[in-house]
């Protein structure tokens, strides 16, 4: 396994309910996995926890030969952990260019090599015309595109996103959610993204991890996940 996850508990400072009750996930290489949930479900602090953001209460985070967190109390801080993240609003740098922002994170690489790879990820997106553009130059979908490209542009050994097109219209959403797989699986990145809205898990995972309270409720395909979710909803009510 690529990605294994093990008995991760967490609770915010303050609070007497866990926030994250014993998940566990066991990921393979190059898998797209979405967490799904509702608002409050503790999906944001399973990404975060995933992240080195947060720091569990108990539970292990292994990605490839990495331990992120363990049960002797080891945690590996963020800046190690060789991760790629998008965030809701992107995060571009809006005093960089394009250019600037996809070669952020390859500032350890050859001269030669980091041009090289600017050049894959812009083909890879389609916006090798817009290098020398500012953030506030591009659509909210552009933006988003070169937010990928960023992430992706190390190698990273695992790729995370947040709620990856809340910023977006519907029509957007669309049309990007089939570019978004496309891209990742060209890149064959492992990847786990957090989400409420059930049509993007289902055009972009492989494996769904229904998670409610914090806990995982179910896991498997979007066609079956998705499917029995839906024959819930739509039950009659017994009266």
């Amino acid at each position: 396994m690529h990605v294994n996850i093990s008995d991760l508990c967490f609770e915010y400072p303050g609070t007497k309910e866990q926030t994250v009750a014993d998940f566990s996930l066991h990921i393979q290489e190059g898998e797209i996995i979405s967490i799904l949930g509702e608002s409050g479900s503790g999906k944001s602090t399973i990404l975060r926890l995933i992240a080195g953001l947060e720091q569990p209460r108990k539970g292990t985070i292994k990605v490839g030969d990495k331990v992120f967190c363990g049960t002797d109390g080891a945690f590996l801080p963020v800046e190690k952990r060789g991760l790629g993240m998008v965030f809701q609003d992107y995060a571009l740098f809006p005093h960089m260019t394009v250019e600037a922002n996809v070669m952020f994170g390859l500032k350890r690489w050859k001269r030669s090599e980091r041009k090289a790879r600017l050049e894959e990820m812009l083909a890879l997106i389609s916006m090798e015309d817009y290098k020398k553009r500012y953030p506030y130059e591009l659509s909210g979908g552009q933006q988003q595109r070169i937010a990928l490209a960023r992430a992706l542009a190390p190698k990273p050994s695992l790729l995370l996103l947040d709620e990856p097109f809340s910023n977006l219209d519907a029509h957007l959403q669309e049309r990007i959610r089939d570019e978004l797989r496309e891209t990742i699986k060209h890149t064959g990145t492992t990847t786990i993204f957090v989400t409420h809205d059930q049509e993007d898990a289902r055009v972009l995972a492989d494996r769904v991890v229904m998670v409610e309270k914090g806990a995982v409720q179910q896991v498997g395909r979007p066609c079956d996940i998705l499917k029995e979710t839906l024959t819930k909803q739509r039950k009659p009510v017994e009266v």
